[in-house]
C-alpha cells in the first residue's frame, strides 16, 4: 500500500506546475493495483488497463468528440485488461490533492461486443451509469459536493460493480465534473475490464447512452452559477446524464452485439421489429425506488420505500441505496 502510494503521488508530482487539473492516475480492485497511462509520457512501452489520453487540460464543450475516454476512443498499443468479479468495489484514484471541490462524481460502463474491447473505439458504444453524487448538503453556492467527498477520500472514489451486470468485456468510465467556472469543466477517464460472475439485468434502453451525446451544453446541472445569491439558497442539483442503472423505466435494451456494430450485412426487414417486445407491465408501490436506487441520505428529499424485495441501506451519512 505505501508503494502505491508513494507511485501515485510522483505521478501527481509529475503534473506540470502550470495546471490545476488532472485526471485518474491509478486504480485498484480485490487487492490488485494497476498503474494510469502517463499521458505526457512517450506512449511508446506503455502497457496498463487505462485507456491512454492525451492532456490534464478539461474538456469544456459537452459535445466534444474526445469526452467518452478523454482521447480520441481507441485502445493502446499494449493495452491490458483487469479482470473485475460483479459486486466487488473499484477504486479510481486522482492527482493529489485534486483542486475542484465543487461538482457531480459519476461512474459508467459500457459493455463491448465480442471477447474483448481492445481496437474498440468508445465513440461507437452505449454506456449506462452505475454510480452518481451530486449536491451531498448544502447550497449550490456553498455546499458539500461529491467530489469534495472524492477530495476528502485521498482524492479517490470507490464504485461497486453491481452484481446483476451480465459477464463480459466492459469499459469503466471514472468521471468527475468541476463547477468551479463556466463552462463546466469534464474530466472523464476509462478503463478496460473484464466483469465476472455477472447477473442477467442488461440497462434498459432509457439507461443507454452515447458519448458524446449524453450531455448537452444546457444542461441545467452543466450551467449552474455557483456564485449567484439565487445559488446561495438552492438545495437542488440535477445530476446530468441517463437514470442510473436499475431505476428506468424503458425496455430491455438489444444484446450488446447489436448495440455496438456499425455495419451489418443485412438490415431488419422492418425498424418496427428490431427491438424485442416489452416485457408484461408490472405494478409496483406509489413513489418506490428501484433497485440500486438511492432512498436516503443527507438532504435527500425523494422516495424513500424500495420496490420488494430490495431494502433501503445506508452506505453513508448522505447515500442511501436500494439493495
Amino acid at each position: 500500500m505505501f508503494a502505491f502510494t508513494a507511485l501515485v503521488a510522483l505521478a501527481s508530482a509529475a503534473l506540470p506546475k502550470v495546471l490545476a487539473h488532472g485526471g485518474v492516475l491509478a486504480y485498484s480492485n480485490a487487492g490488485n493495483w494497476y498503474q494510469g497511462w502517463a499521458p505526457y509520457n512517450s506512449p511508446v512501452g506503455q502497457t496498463t488497463i487505462q485507456r491512454p489520453w492525451s492532456t490534464y487540460n478539461p474538456i469544456t464543450d459537452a459535445t466534444d468528440p474526445q469526452i467518452a475516454c478523454n482521447d480520441d476512443g481507441t485502445s493502446g498499443a499494449l493495452q491490458l485488461t483487469a479482470t473485475v468479479q460483479a459486486g466487488s468495489a473499484i477504486t479510481a484514484y486522482w492527482n493529489q490533492v485534486w483542486p475542484h471541490p465543487y461538482g457531480p462524481m459519476l461512474t459508467y460502463l459500457a459493455q463491448c461486443p465480442g471477447s474483448t474491447c481492445t481496437g474498440v473505439n468508445s465513440n461507437t458504444l452505449k454506456w449506462f451509469k452505475i454510480d452518481e453524487a451530486g449536491l451531498l448538503s448544502g447550497t449550490i453556492g456553498d455546499g458539500y459536493w461529491g467530489s469534495g467527498k472524492m477530495i476528502d477520500q485521498n482524492s479517490s472514489w470507490t464504485t461497486t460493480i453491481p452484481s446483476t451486470v451480465p459477464s463480459g468485456n466492459y469499459l469503466i468510465r471514472f468521471e468527475t465534473i468541476a463547477l468551479h467556472s463556466l463552462p463546466a469543466q469534464f474530466y472523464p477517464e476509462c478503463a478496460q475490464i473484464q466483469i465476472t460472475g455477472g447477473g442477467s439485468r442488461a440497462p434498459t434502453s432509457d439507461e443507454l447512452v452515447s458519448f458524446p451525446g449524453a450531455y448537452s451544453n444546457t444542461d441545467p446541472g452543466l450551467t449552474v452559477d455557483l456564485y449567484t445569491q439565487a445559488a446561495e439558497t438552492e438545495t437542488t442539483y440535477v445530476i446530468p446524464g441517463p437514470p442510473l442503472y436499475g431505476s428506468g423505466t424503458g425496455s430491455p435494451a438489444p444484446p450488446v452485439t447489436h448495440i455496438a456494430l456499425v455495419t451489418q450485412t443485412s438490415a431488419p426487414s422492418s425498424p418496427t421489429t428490431s427491438a424485442p417486445a416489452p416485457p408484461p407491465t408490472t405494478s409496483s408501490p406509489v413513489g418506490s425506488v428501484a433497485q440500486y436506487g438511492q432512498c436516503g441520505g443527507v438532504g435527500y428529499t425523494g422516495p424513500t420505500t424500495c420496490q420488494s424485495p430490495f431494502t433501503c441501506k445506508a452506505q453513508n451519512d448522505y447515500y442511501s441505496q436500494c439493495l
